[in-house]
């Protein structure tokens, strides 16, 4: 296991492992336990409910973030014709066809999101072994197949965020970076958990979310105390 830095051993011993914070405690936490020299990405853990071995009980989806993440994603179209010019107007870093699969193919990779209209997939398609690992296979579940390719790059290049469950349950989703006030890193985790809960499969008995817990990249998970997430002080 590795050691501890100083700056984390500070950061730990502000939060209290066994106690369950409510929301404002938990943001203003999470941002003093973020103490490395970059600005570190906080994200959001849900431990579910659920059996992710049948398919009504696997959630994937995604949702756009009130404040954005922090980061501008470079967007990768697949698209021919009048909609690779949609794609370009939209702001597309990349935009194009088989030439572009074919720099995937020998290993180029740089973009963070790939969208494909349907006529596409054809071309896409051969690069499953590659983008799927990555989590980077266009999916008409999260939007990234689709003829609206101007409303895709919008909403990626706003902050829009995939989620999806691993084989334990869990759900992790980026909700902002440290150098985010409170109020926005609030929106955001809100935003996300009203979307987790409105995806709760209809086979699922008794609770739902198991726990929530925030960290920053480089800080110490805080766990958050559900209820004052669902019903939010006002």
């Amino acid at each position: 296991m590795a050691k501890l830095t100083k700056k984390q051993k500070a950061a730990a011993a502000i939060v209290d492992s066994h106690k369950f914070y409510d929301l404002d405690e938990a943001v203003k936490l999470v941002k003093e336990a973020a103490s490395a020299k970059f600005d570190e990405t906080i994200e959001a853990a849900f431990n579910l409910n659920i059996n992710p071995k049948y398919a009504d009980q696997q959630l994937r989806g995604a949702t756009v973030l009130p404040a954005g993440t922090g980061k501008t994603k470079k967007v990768l179209v697949f698209a021919k014709d009048h909609k690779e010019d949609e794609a370009k107007a939209a702001g597309a870093d990349y935009v194009g066809g088989k030439e572009l699969a074919d720099k995937i193919m020998q290993g180029w990779m740089d973009f963070d999101v790939v969208v494909a209209t349907p006529d596409m997939m054809a071309v896409v398609g051969r690069l499953g072994r590659i983008l799927g690992p990555k989590g980077l296979m266009p999916n008409p579940k999260v939007g990234t197949v689709t003829m609206d390719v101007t409303k895709a790059v919008n909403e990626i290049k706003g902050g829009k965020v995939q989620y999806r469950t691993d084989k334990a349950g869990n759900v992790q989703v980026i909700i902002g970076k440290a150098s985010f006030d409170e109020d926005k890193l609030k929106q955001n985790l809100l935003a996300i958990f009203n979307t987790i809960q409105k995806a709760r499969p209809a086979s699922v008995k008794g609770v739902y979310m198991k726990s929530l817990t925030i960290s920053s990249t480089m800080g110490p998970g805080i766990h958050l105390d559900i209820s004052s997430v669902a019903a939010p002080k006002a």
